[in-house]
């Protein structure tokens, strides 16, 4: 007989609270409540990186020892430490999390020096102008985007031939660069997303139900709450855009990049998730089976 997995700390009170809420609550408000809670506890990792921004802000003196970008790179190196100690990801994860840091960096590296936005502030820890704690905010997508997948046993179906979506990301990767000197081909990226993934549904389960949402619709929905993180970064001071003064909203186009970019950060994550891709559609029942088969138990909330 087969053993059951072994739950972690973190996902035996995700559990409990789920069993609360449903015995308390009507059905389709505790999964509202439920999907919203288990949204937040993915994004855990961004939640806690705005939270040092903000506060760092709202506390931090010219003359003090450490400057804030090196006090924000200590910060996020202890929460990536904490992240693997309390088991909220595997090492597994962490490798291709660490992805993020190389391509987010070399992103900001290139965007930086010409002249796309800036860090005003000093710092020990800066390379080129470009603090190393800022590649922890695109591991902070890579985190959300691995935790939400187990967290929800997700299921990709039907999904599309793996390479023609690893085209896919490293087409848009190579277009955050290559637009700055040739044509920008973002509208065309844009149709290909439909196009490529138009016809996949994200399966994820909320307690004991299943349910399923496009997966275009699902990126277009997470890039608007990137693009309120956006904001949090931009209006605490922490980086600033050469056009951009005073208290004052990202411009919208900036949403769009993230859609894009989620795409790239999805394609990175699933070197990790593959068995969570599958090649044809799948019923609601099967899309249970198919994440309950996958899902594994190390590093699992």
């Amino acid at each position: 007989m087969k053993r059951a997995p072994d739950r972690s700390p973190t996902q035996t009170l995700e559990r409990r609270l789920g069993d609360y809420m449903r015995t308390r609550l009507p059905h389709a408000v505790s999964e509202f409540v439920m999907f919203g809670l288990k949204q937040g506890w993915a994004c855990l990792f961004g939640i806690a990186m705005l939270g040092g921004m903000i506060v760092s802000k709202v506390i931090w003196q010219d003359g003090w020892v450490i400057a804030r970008y090196d006090a924000l790179l200590i910060y996020a190196i202890g929460l990536q430490v904490a992240f693997v100690m309390l088991r909220l990801e595997s090492w597994k994860e962490v490798r291709v999390i660490a992805l993020f840091h190389l391509t987010g960096t070399a992103m900001e590296l290139f965007k930086v020096n010409v002249g796309s936005w800036a860090y005003p502030e000093p710092a020990l820890m800066k390379i080129a102008g470009v603090p190393l704690f800022s590649g922890f905010m695109y591991a902070a997508v890579g985190s959300y985007m691995a935790r939400v997948i187990r967290i929800f046993d997700m299921v990709f179906a039907p999904y599309p031939p793996f390479w023609t979506s690893v085209a896919l990301a490293i087409g848009i990767y190579v277009n955050f660069f290559s637009h700055t000197y040739l044509p920008d081909i973002r509208i065309g990226l844009f149709i290909a997303t439909v196009l490529l993934f138009g016809r996949t549904r994200v399966w994820f389960d909320i307690g004991q139900s299943s349910y399923w949402m496009p997966l275009p619709l699902a990126a277009l929905l997470s890039s608007f709450f990137l693009w309120l993180a956006e904001n949090v970064g931009t209006n605490t001071g922490t980086w600033v855009y050469a056009s951009h003064a005073g208290f004052e909203w990202v411009s919208w186009s900036k949403m769009g990049s993230w859609y894009l970019l989620l795409y790239v950060s999805f394609v990175t994550v699933t070197l990790v998730y593959r068995d969570a891709l599958s090649p044809g559609p799948v019923t609601r029942s099967r899309a249970r089976s198919e994440s309950r088969s996958t899902a594994h138990p190390s590093g699992s909330d």
